[in-house]
């Protein structure tokens, strides 16, 4: 577990220093929009203080929380967090990815749904191209460490507090997602002093003013919450009431 896991941190090390290189040489990228695509949804521009985290090669700071196939193809955050209430569906998770043209965290379970049957769905996700595994708060160290034996890419493991963050490091969390509410910021901030390396994402809240405390905090990428596709409705559906054009 040792030399697998230290050959992991030379890999995203190598990847990182490649990333900062090339955006250390352009001040700029020009951008490209299609004019019916260039309705869509944007991530917070505060997210892009965050450092990022370095995954296969590509650096990623915003994550969408949604599995709304089409707020996932309107969006333009760097990956998806596809995790819901239910007992996690292979079929779900492969809609997702196949619709999805950025990296997918699929969630395997870990609070409904425990044991084995998690393991079997995080090889499931991997077989199907997802790029990272998410469980929840109640997930046993047990199921943890099966994962990391199980599956070559990333596992998250939501903390909902500090307590019991080191053997989650120890059984094989890649990365922490930190969902404490209110608390999100200073839980964020903990953990960065307890172990300054160790990959956080964390969600941002319901204000800039929350979204602002968890990146100073220290987290390196942020889960965002998209407006529903109700919520955008209302807004168009309210212009064409008027006589006026989409907005």
């Amino acid at each position: 577990m040792g030399k697998l896991r230290q050959r992991r941190e030379e890999e995203i090390a190598r990847a990182s220093r490649v990333i900062f290189e090339t955006e250390a040489g352009q001040t700029s990228a020009p951008q490209i929009n299609g004019k019916l695509r260039s309705f869509a949804l944007h991530v917070p521009e505060k997210i892009s203080a965050c450092s990022g985290i370095v995954l296969f090669g590509k650096r990623i700071r915003s994550i969408v929380f949604s599995t709304d196939i089409a707020t996932i193809r309107n969006v333009d955050a760097d990956a998806v967090f596809a995790v819901y209430p239910y007992t996690p569906q292979p079929i779900i998770t492969e809609a997702l990815i196949h619709a999805a043209d950025i990296p997918v965290f699929a969630g395997v379970g870990g609070g409904l749904t425990q044991g084995k049957r998690v393991v079997n769905l995080a090889m499931y996700a991997e077989m199907q191209g997802a790029n990272g595994v998410v469980v929840n708060a109640p997930t046993s160290n047990l199921v943890v460490r099966d994962l990391f034996d199980a599956v070559d890419i990333p596992i998250i493991v939501t903390a909902v507090s500090t307590e019991g963050a080191r053997e989650r490091i120890h059984s094989g969390a890649s990365i922490l997602h930190v969902a404490a509410g209110a608390q999100t910021p200073e839980v964020v901030n903990q953990l960065r002093v307890q172990f300054p390396n160790l990959p956080i994402i964390a969600t941002c809240g319901p204000s800039d003013e929350s979204l602002e405390q968890t990146v100073s905090a220290g987290a390196n990428a942020i889960v965002w919450t998209p407006p529903y596709p109700g919520e955008v409705f209302r807004e168009i559906m309210a212009a064409y009431r008027e006589g006026k054009p989409h907005p």
